[in-house]
């Protein structure tokens, strides 16, 4: 891939990053000081960016701890920043749980807490109820995501699995006026499947999680089983007693890159802001969409590009290295092959795809071969689950390092050259 084409599709993907800013996101939307304690809490890959622009936007009195992932933290003056393990939680997340918890307790009606929720808390947060322990939580991560089930169905078991999870932390905080601030990193932006929803109300039926674990083959240890069995559906936290923005997500960066790219003279078609389904499949429909503008210019002529959302899965079949971008990248290379007009960048908004050092990878309609000209497979690649492997070969991966945000996968296929 040329430089040219490079940086226009990180330009774009800095202009998507750009428009979840968390002190642009915060402004404006911070409560009036309350009567009493402000108290912060939070939790996930931005918590520690959202703790600073909290920080630098509340001239009040305050208090406050959250947790991010090792590597995510940034310094703050007053709120403390741990760090912990995702996405299989350590012992760490237990220390930051309990911290959480502590901050949370003995509030009153005259109290507030300010809770910064993004992505990753789920594991962040580990607080196995009485008769589990951190070696069950690991096991069930574990298990979700070897699964292939949507974000939306592993928060909801997550939920039955945790202290804090699904408003818990936000019953503990009670009477205090609790106030969420959500950046959305899941399809459709339901603020309590985000990070699990540890201050937003609502709990899964353990009926139905127990038909999602089911459906989806799901081996999960006899304790975790045995645990569900117990579950019975708790009363929501009063309404009275919580408020929840979304204040970043992918439809809002989405929309900005759109933009972004209109004002360098190229079209833009956003296809959707919550596209679920395996990495594979993902990449394949949009091959056909692609290749459809290619051929037909509709919706628009080129240069266009397609961009899209939401978090796709992989289901692991072998031990392979790299995550859903790069996934979906390795099989958008093999189904565009030859298409000398593509060009595509797939990537986390956070910085990190699964659990490895890269954001993502570009690949146009030379990668393919040029895998196979340097001893790669790619199609054997894919069947392994290797697609970080195979983008080192050719020095395609796309390494941005934390990016203090997480808005989920970010998707775009440049069709055509973007203008001088």
């Amino acid at each position: 891939m040329s430089d040219r084409h490079r940086q226009f599709l990180s330009h774009l993907f800095d202009t998507a990053v750009r428009a979840a800013d968390p002190f642009e996101a915060l402004k404006g939307r911070l409560p009036a000081p309350p009567k009493g304690r402000t108290v912060v809490i939070g939790a996930g890959k931005g918590a520690a960016q959202l703790a600073q622009a909290f920080e630098a936007l509340w001239p009040h009195p305050f208090e406050g701890v959250v947790v991010t992932r090792y590597g995510y933290a940034a310094p703050c003056k007053t709120i403390r920043v741990l760090e912990a393990a995702h996405p299989v939680p350590d012992a760490a997340g237990l220390v930051a749980a309990t911290a959480l918890k502590d901050m949370a307790r003995d509030l009153g009606p005259d109290d507030l807490v300010i809770a910064l929720i993004c992505g990753g808390g789920s594991s962040l947060l580990p607080d196995p109820p009485e008769g589990l322990t951190l070696d069950d939580l690991q096991a069930l991560n574990t298990a979700l995501l070897a699964s292939g089930a949507p974000i939306s169905v592993m928060n909801d078991i997550r939920k039955c699995f945790s202290g804090i999870n699904g408003g818990r932390l936000a019953e503990l905080a009670a009477p205090a006026q609790v106030h969420s601030f959500v950046v959305s990193d899941v399809p459709g932006d339901a603020p309590g499947e985000v990070a699990s929803g540890p201050t937003i109300p609502g709990r899964p039926d353990p009926a139905d999680v127990l038909a999602m674990i089911e459906s989806r083959g799901m081996d999960l240890p006899r304790n975790l089983m045995d645990h569900l069995a117990t579950q019975k559906p708790a009363p929501p936290v009063p309404i009275s007693n919580t408020k929840t923005q979304i204040i970043a997500s992918a439809a809002i960066s989405l929309e900005a890159t759109a933009e972004a790219a209109r004002a360098k003279g190229v079209n833009a078609w956003v296809l959707s802001d919550r596209i679920e389904g395996e990495s594979r499949d993902v990449a394949t429909v949009h091959a056909a969409l692609a290749l459809q503008a290619a051929q037909t210019g509709f919706p628009y002529a080129a240069p266009v590009v397609l961009l899209s959302g939401g978090e796709t899965t992989v289901t692991l079949r072998y031990k392979g290295r790299g995550g859903r971008n790069a996934e979906f990248a390795l099989a958008l290379s093999v189904a565009l092959e030859g298409e000398r007009t593509m060009h595509a960048l797939a990537a986390d908004t956070d910085g990190i795809d699964g659990s490895e050092d890269n954001a993502g990878a570009f690949i146009d309609g030379t990668t393919a071969q040029t895998m196979r000209e340097n001893g790669v497979d790619p199609q054997a690649y894919l069947q392994k689950n290797d697609a970080y492997s195979a983008f080192a070969a050719i020095r395609a991966l796309f390494v941005t390092g934390p990016t203090g945000t997480n808005v989920n996968d970010f998707r775009a296929i440049l069709i055509g050259d973007p203008p001088d």
